[in-house]
């Protein structure tokens, strides 16, 4: 049985990934956000927020750094929802009820696209850091450790909100619909601490961008990358990952079994 399922789950990676490299145009498309937004608030509004955050003379160079772990977790969260369009179209198109009547193990179907999200997640995120890179993102304080536990949080990260979106995608009777039931995703991070410290906002917003779970992850893969500490958001971004792909997990095999 284990074998059945290491080989099922192989043939469904590989059509994912064929699916991905066959019709780029929704992964490119869903790039664009993090990468304008990086664009967009380095040479636009670097100056400004960079004073605004350290309370003196601009510094564009050290925004940068604030910024980048923000919207390498953002990049993982538009890479997603393709994920999420790619598994309503797999139910709506009939796809699915094919696989049913075929000797393969059933959840190769979910596990395919779940490995499949990640690899391009993590593919997707190394597009974005080059292009950070480019414009004068360094990460010279960290050590070796730091960037293989950062690269680690990115690989759980993703997998996380992979879950997630697979579960958004099968409760989607459409592709259109799949891709607004995953936009939160997008959002998130815009009301966490990517752009400014959590303590600049208004009172009454701060509990809604500190307790979700872009804000601790921001915050641990930003310590990660400086070289500096992450205090207890390394074990809140941990036990958001962990919390987020278990329900993922259970709503979409529950989803994928009922329907």
């Amino acid at each position: 049985m284990t074998t059945l399922a290491i080989r099922d789950s192989s043939t469904m990676l590989r059509r994912n990934l064929l699916h991905a490299r066959r019709y780029p145009s929704l992964t490119l498309n869903l790039l664009l956000t993090p990468i304008m937004l990086l664009l967009l608030f380095v040479y636009i509004f670097g100056d400004a927020l960079s004073a605004g955050i350290t309370g003196g003379a601009p510094d564009r160079a050290r925004y940068i750094a604030y910024l980048v772990p923000g919207l390498l977790l953002m990049t993982i969260g538009s890479t997603v929802i393709g994920t999420a369009v790619s598994v309503s179209n797999d139910m709506t198109e009939g796809i699915i009820a094919r696989f049913r009547t075929m000797a393969i193990h059933r959840g190769s179907v979910l596990v395919g696209h779940v490995i499949g999200s990640v690899l391009q997640s993590v593919a997707s995120v190394i597009l974005v850091g080059a292009v950070a890179v480019l414009i004068g993102f360094r990460s010279t304080d960290a050590t070796v450790v730091e960037w293989l536990a950062a690269f680690g949080l990115l690989v759980l990260f993703a997998l996380a909100l992979t879950w997630i979106a697979v579960g958004m995608g099968l409760v989607s009777p459409n592709a259109e619909a799949a891709s607004n039931n995953a936009m939160p995703l997008i959002l998130l991070p815009l009301l966490s601490s990517a752009f400014v410290p959590v303590d600049s906002m208004p009172g009454w917003f701060q509990p809604i961008a500190q307790y979700q779970p872009f804000t601790p992850a921001i915050e641990t893969l930003r310590g990660l990358l400086s070289g500096t500490g992450i205090g207890y958001n390394g074990w809140l971004a941990v036990a958001w990952c962990v919390g987020l792909a278990v329900l993922g997990y259970v709503w979409s095999t529950a989803r994928f079994n009922r329907s």
